[in-house]
């Protein structure tokens, strides 16, 4: 198994916690989901269900109210499973055996390729509201976002891993790691789970170690947000241009860099990131 694949938290949990966000906020009796894999979505994860008919079933690509929208790239729902014309009904028998009428599917769409479903279920009469529909489309967004960061972080690893930079590293190479490192700060920032968000700054920790050492006994101890905004400004970004892309106001970085200057006692942007880069800070 590679460093990446070791690194990267598993999307059945993230996927696991969006479905009990789902139950839990949309008041649904049953909600469930799971992962694609190639021309199959297969269902791992439940919360409300009675039985086990559902729990690993594999649903193929345009089968079931799933594969369709597996398929489609786009929410579909069916306001009586068994009885519907709008899908084929390969599993009626486990839908039926939960007990299972109005269902709402939503596929985790990443690119143009489906990565997971998620549904919500009733098991009486009524349609599924549009305010449940909403909220597991909600989930969904949040889970494709989160399972892109993830998939960009890989990448970016795979990139490092290939370039495994020497010492002397030609400067073409050395901006292209320092931008790589800004980059996975941002993602860091923008990350909703905490593990993943601690993984990507122990990987800029690893970037910055692999090529300026590791940081000086007496270095500042700059905060996260410092470390975020000087990376930037490693790169040339304005303060405007940083505030951006870390989806923050213009003097909330002014106000981060400002101490970060303070701490590594720099009158100017340029001498902060060299003094950062002398104790270790920044790559």
């Amino acid at each position: 198994m590679t460093h990446t694949a070791l690194l990267r938290p598993r999307d059945s949990d993230a996927l696991r916690a969006e479905i009990r966000w789902v139950a839990g906020t949309a008041g649904v009796p049953v909600a469930f989901g799971g992962e694609v894999h190639g021309d199959a979505l297969l269902l791992s994860e439940f919360v409300g269900t009675l039985t086990n008919g559902l729990r690993g079933l594999s649903v193929l690509r345009t089968s079931g109210l799933g594969g369709r929208v597996m398929d489609s790239g786009r929410p579909a729902s069916v306001a009586d499973y068994v009885n519907t014309s709008t899908i084929t009904h390969h599993y009626d028998g486990p839908v039926s055996g939960e007990g299972l009428r109005s269902i709402v599917a939503v596929p985790v769409v990443v690119g143009q390729c489906s990565r997971a479903v998620l549904y919500a279920a009733t098991r009486g009469a009524s349609p599924i509201g549009d305010r449940t529909a909403d909220l597991v489309v909600q989930a969904g967004r949040r889970l494709a976002t989160e399972i892109a960061i993830r998939d960009e972080v890989d990448r970016r690893l795979r990139l490092l891993e290939m370039t495994a930079p020497a010492s002397d590293t030609a400067p073409a190479v050395a901006e292209e790691l320092r931008d790589i490192h800004a980059e996975l700060r941002g993602m860091a920032r923008s990350a909703d789970d905490d593990n993943l968000r601690g993984r990507l700054h122990t990987v800029c920790e690893r970037l910055t170690r692999v090529m300026v050492g590791a940081p000086a006994a007496d270095a500042p101890q700059l905060s996260r947000r410092e470390l975020d905004v000087l990376s930037q400004v490693a790169l040339g970004c304005t303060n405007q241009e940083a505030a951006q892309r870390l989806s923050l106001a213009a003097e909330t970085v002014k106000s981060y860099l400002r101490n970060a200057m303070t701490k590594l006692d720099a009158h100017s942007r340029h001498e902060a990131v060299v003094a950062a880069r002398r104790h270790g800070l920044l790559p």
